[in-house]
């Protein structure tokens, strides 16, 4: 098994939610006393917020950039940065590594691809809603139709994550807010709705939508397993393959 090397504390709600997903996932492939061997690098989120808020990319970069490459060194085998709005500095994180990093967004995509889906509602931050990062890259690599909520909703879906969910609080007036959002989502056309915030799926499921949800944290979580449990079998059949 490689050694996942987890990018968290962004926050740590969802991060535990990587940890429960990847040792349930190990279990239920290699057995009932299997777990996942991993390595975590957790971030005070109260520091990363401001910066965030402040418009301080740069120096979320950098701090990105160094939990790599502390990961790295301390035996990753691959990576995964636990929050959709952190991969904005995707690239310049996978720059400075030799491991691999999953980005969140592509295995996201290749499920909807393969489920036939082309246009897509996208709920997440303020800055994975509004800016390209994210939703040029599920066009541009995937071919989707991405849209997103209207100013009002966007201000009230990013005042849940970073007031509420972040903090563990599950309020049922937001859950409704919520299908509220989706069920306008599904009114302009979208075929299936990305939660493409890692603490969504402590709000909301497939039971709140009219149309297929799919959650990234249980998607990425699933991918790195995909990665992580590769054998030196599977590994030879694919280089004979690519022959």
């Amino acid at each position: 098994m490689r050694m996942i090397g987890l990018i968290g504390g962004m926050s740590w709600e969802s991060s535990a939610e990587y940890y429960r997903l990847l040792n349930e996932g190990v279990r239920a492939r290699l057995g009932a006393t299997a777990s996942a061997r991993c390595l975590l690098w957790s971030f005070d989120f109260a520091e990363i917020e401001a910066l965030q808020h402040a418009g301080d990319w740069s120096r979320l970069t950098e701090q990105m950039v160094d939990a790599a490459r502390r990961l790295e060194a301390a035996g990753a085998d691959l990576l995964l940065i636990c929050t959709n709005t952190m991969h904005q500095m995707a690239p310049d994180v996978q720059s400075a590594v030799r491991i691999p990093l999953i980005h969140i967004a592509d295995p996201t995509a290749e499920r909807i691809v393969a489920a036939g889906l082309r246009k897509v509602g996208l709920l997440g931050t303020a800055f994975t809603m509004e800016q390209d990062f994210y939703r040029g890259r599920l066009t541009e690599r995937y071919g989707l139709d991405v849209i997103v909520p209207d100013e009002d909703d966007r201000a009230t879906v990013h005042r849940i994550i970073y007031e509420e969910l972040v903090a563990g609080r599950i309020e049922s007036s937001s859950r409704e807010a919520f299908r509220a959002v989706i069920a306008r989502l599904v009114g302009a056309g979208a075929q299936a709705v990305i939660l493409g915030c890692t603490e969504f799926m402590l709000l909301v499921g497939q039971e709140d939508s009219s149309v297929p949800i799919f959650d990234t944290t249980a998607i990425h979580a699933a991918a790195a397993l995909d990665q992580a449990l590769v054998t030196v079998q599977d590994i030879n059949e694919a280089q004979r393959t690519a022959e």
